[in-house]
């Protein structure tokens, strides 16, 4: 059977979508992928994907009249092939408008009740119920299972991507997010690189936009540190497959660190690591203890007491309530059991 897999968007996300690509994959379905151009590097990676078709809506949506003529060509190449079915696993306005494009006999998605957008609906042949209080890679198994018409696997998630030579002195700390409340505290970055340093390892930091301030902060604070040089998806792959540990916030590189088998920890505050944590055997989710988390707010509304470290108060109250010593001590307990599989 050959698809056309609409899901644009974002990092996290795709990352959630690979174990249900490779569920299909092993039941015979072929892909082509409609993905944001910043993410075809990994999508290319997955299991029984033939082409990535890149498309620009981020790019679009700041020039429109400049980049009618891209838009145009993508239309074109979407065209170009007839498929036996399009199923839209993004469920927005936006992929539902690729998702009608396509030469298809049947269009699938989320229904109603299910999709993120629920006009987007209003574009399938075939809608499909899928619970929202379950993981993401849950909903995405479970619809691409009703699609193709096999049973929802019950087995763990295999991501699909290959297993790269690991360097075993680097932990990477992925400190960088979108959100202002899933930003966990300068202080408890520049602790837990003391931590990894004082192992005998190397605390990596990566950054991208105006992440770089804060990760030269962290390698001034700990000498050992190394602060990574600017890198497209492609390098942020080569790097996260390759390292030690990875710590980081609810972020997709975090999200890619647990997708690679990687010992990977992650914090969560105002996000729910029920619906979005990083799964594996070497993963663990560490939740903050605030009675509003998780909120799912991009702003604080926390009105308790100041949270503080080492005398001197920090921000966001959510994580500020998960301390670095509990982050590394998760992150070594992975580290030894991935130590004690390989014996």
């Amino acid at each position: 059977m050959n698809v056309l897999l609409v899901k644009m968007s974002s990092l996290g996300d795709i990352v959630h979508t690979l174990p249900a690509v490779d569920d299909a994959a092993r039941h015979g379905v072929r892909f082509d992928w409609v993905v944001e151009e910043d993410y075809e590097p990994l999508s290319a990676l997955a299991a029984g994907v033939d082409a990535v078709l890149p498309v620009a809506f981020r790019r679009w949506r700041r020039a429109p009249l400049t980049e009618a003529g891209a838009a145009l060509a993508f239309r074109r190449r979407v065209r170009q092939r007839r498929y036996d079915l399009v199923l839209d696993a993004q469920g927005l306005v936006k992929s539902a408008v690729v998702a009608s494009i396509a030469r298809a006999e049947e269009r699938v998605g989320f229904d109603f009740a299910s999709v993120r957008e629920r006009p987007a609906a209003l574009a399938y042949s075939r809608r499909v119920p899928v619970t929202r209080a379950e993981h993401a890679i849950t909903r995405n198994r479970e619809l691409f299972a009703a699609a193709f018409g096999y049973p929802a696997p019950a087995t763990p998630p295999r991501f699909g991507l290959a297993e790269r030579p690991v360097h075993d002195s680097q932990v990477l700390l992925a400190h960088g997010t979108t959100w202002s409340t899933k930003t966990w505290p300068e202080p408890y970055w520049i602790d837990l690189a003391r931590h990894v340093a004082d192992a005998g390892l190397t605390p990596v930091v990566p950054w991208v936009d105006g992440e770089k301030p804060r990760a030269l902060r962290i390698a001034r604070a700990v000498p050992q540190a190394h602060v990574c040089p600017p890198m497209d998806l492609a390098g942020v792959l080569d790097l996260v497959g390759t390292v030690r540990g990875v710590i980081g916030v609810d972020s997709g590189i975090a999200h890619l660190g647990a997708a690679f088998g990687r010992p990977t920890v992650m914090l969560f505050g105002p996000t729910d690591s029920r619906l979005t944590g990083c799964q594996g055997r070497y993963a663990s989710n560490l939740s903050a203890s605030l009675g509003c988390a998780p909120c799912q707010s991009r702003r604080c509304h926390y009105g308790g007491a100041a949270r503080t470290w080492q005398g001197r108060p920090v921000e966001p109250a959510c994580l500020a309530s998960v301390r670095p010593t509990r982050a590394w001590s998760a992150l070594r307990r992975l580290m030894a059991l991935e130590r004690a599989d390989a014996c």
